[in-house]
């Protein structure tokens, strides 16, 4: 099993930028998938961002291309979420979120916040208008 500790979140206005980080411990963490889901009040969880841990492929949620960045230094077990052009309804709880890549059976999937079984407790974004 992996650990995932999120850092980074906080209150911006529209149009800034923020820079979420997680770090992660434990075993084989080389075998892992990264991703970010978000959750707002009173909403379904969505996915944001992953990152495939060898090759480092990525992926974006739709609402979320082209404003924000994900990635990852293999040497500190850290992955990445750099978010610009912030907007109100980004505003929500994010969570980090990892996998063990051999338990995915399409790349697809990997875009799909019910892919993750590891967990992190959260960081929150709010963006005032």
């Amino acid at each position: 099993q992996v650990q995932l500790v999120e850092s980074g979140g906080g209150l911006v206005q529209a149009g800034g930028s923020l820079r979420l980080s997680c770090a992660a411990s434990g075993r084989t963490f080389s075998s892992y998938a990264m991703g970010w889901v978000r959750q707002a009040p009173g909403k379904e969880r969505e996915f944001v961002a992953a990152i495939r841990w060898r090759g480092g492929t990525t992926y974006y949620g739709d609402s979320v291309k082209g404003r924000f960045t994900i990635s990852r230094d293999n040497a500190k077990n850290t992955v990445y979420l750099e978010m610009n052009s912030l907007k109100p309804e980004d505003t929500a709880v994010y969570y980090c979120a990892a996998v063990r890549s051999s338990t995915v059976l399409y790349y697809s999937d990997y875009a799909s916040e019910f892919t993750y079984d590891s967990w992190g407790r959260g960081t929150q974004v709010t963006v005032s208008s």
